[in-house]
């Protein structure tokens, strides 16, 4: 198992969870279940259409503010040291994946971006590089 693969399990996890009754929120996460393949495909990275950029960054918003609020107290609970951290680097990247994508949306540009998710022994701001 590589280390993305515990967050594309993540990803699935949360756009399954998607109550398919509310429209917006489900059109939202359906971005997520193709991103993880991309993921595993690629080995850490994926690209994002122009047209996607902001609602793919409020899925990736929304994988953040659930494990952290549903999945990183359990973790934090039961004192399961190496998924409380695989799930803080989660939060993390899932946050860094944010900025990346709102950031190239703000700018306009009407360019694709491609974001690379760090090891996960590192921290999104010291690993994270993005290309257009």
């Amino acid at each position: 198992m590589t280390d993305y693969r515990f967050y594309t399990g993540l990803l699935r996890f949360v756009a399954a969870k998607a109550d398919p009754r509310d429209t917006a929120t489900a059109a939202v996460m359906a971005h997520l279940a193709p991103l993880a393949d991309e993921i595993d495909r690629a080995g850490g990275v994926f690209t994002v259409a122009p047209a996607d950029l902001a609602t793919t960054a409020r899925a990736f918003a929304g994988v953040a503010g659930f494990l952290q609020k549903q999945i990183l107290p359990e973790a934090v609970a039961h004192g399961h040291a190496e998924v409380e951290r695989r799930l803080r680097w989660s939060v993390d990247a899932s946050m860094e994946a944010v900025r990346i994508l709102l950031v190239h949306a703000a700018e306009g540009a009407g360019q694709a971006v491609t974001v690379r998710l760090p090891p996960l022994s590192h921290s999104p701001e010291k690993g994270n590089r993005r290309e257009r």
